[in-house]
């Protein structure tokens, strides 16, 4: 591996971390479309859908892991949340990401475009009452809770994705957990499907060992700080943010699919 690939690889998962901390997202939202179009944009090397999805998988692992561990003395985590979601999105991931071998590349992508974009659509509908503080031993409807995690993990495992881009407006919108008990359950829900996608890329051999450990130290270097800063900054800030990324996102790989 060249120094201006690991240079590059380096950027990318400390961006893509930085936001994992700030969010509460495995930051593959924005790693993904990195990954497959800016090492191959410089001509430093040319990664396929299923390594960018391979090396995606660890990152988010180690990103999420880092965060929860950065914010594990706020004790916003809604644990009825995280263990039903936690369960469900776990076996979805892993069948996904075990699965996506099956696949092509083109349609991996399209299932990155389909998630990001229902991503983006769910963020920029009106929010209804949605509580800004919030109690982490709240009510929610848990079929709804069950089905929802068990489809994004299925979806996002293809990529390796922990899933937290669509299981946070699903929580906010759906469930109606608070912004912040949001931020804190679907970094820890995320890290548990994280889990699932990590050992069905590794099983199936689409994790490039080299530039997966240079994402992954950036990434330990970033998340912890992007954990601290989400505590300094607006609620509303946030959302905004993320809902941004994700138009971004789901417009440039669309253009890609389409053009």
């Amino acid at each position: 591996m060249t120094l201006e690939l690991a240079v590059a690889l380096g950027l990318i998962g400390a961006v893509g971390a930085l936001l994992s901390g700030m969010l509460g997202i495995g930051g593959a939202i924005v790693n993904y479309p990195m990954l497959l179009y800016i090492p191959a944009w410089l001509g430093v090397a040319h990664f396929t859908p299923h390594q960018v999805s391979g090396i995606v998988a660890v990152q988010v692992f180690v990103s999420t892991l880092s965060g929860l561990l950065a914010l594990r003395k706020e004790r916003m985590v809604h644990r009825g949340l995280l263990v039903y979601m936690g369960t469900a999105i776990l076996i979805g991931s892993f069948a996904g990401s075990y699965g996506a071998q099956f696949i092509p590349g083109a349609a991996v992508n399209m299932v990155y475009a389909v998630l990001a974009t229902l991503a983006a659509i769910m963020m920029m509908l009106p929010k209804r009452s949605v509580a800004e503080g919030g109690d982490s031993r709240g009510p929610f409807n848990r079929t709804i809770a069950v089905i929802s995690a068990m489809a994004v993990g299925m979806a996002s495992g293809i990529v390796g994705a922990g899933g937290a881009f669509i299981l946070i407006p699903i929580m906010l919108l759906v469930l109606k957990v608070p912004i912040r008990v949001t931020i804190a359950t679907s970094m820890a829900i995320t890290f548990v499907s994280s889990v699932g996608t990590t050992i069905g890329k590794l099983w199936v051999g689409h994790v490039p060992f080299w530039p997966t450990l240079v994402v992954v130290i950036a990434s330990m270097v970033a998340a912890p700080v992007g954990a601290r800063l989400s505590r300094r900054m607006q609620p509303k800030f946030l959302r905004l943010l993320l809902a941004l990324l994700m138009v971004a996102t789901a417009l440039k790989i669309w253009i890609d699919i389409l053009g």
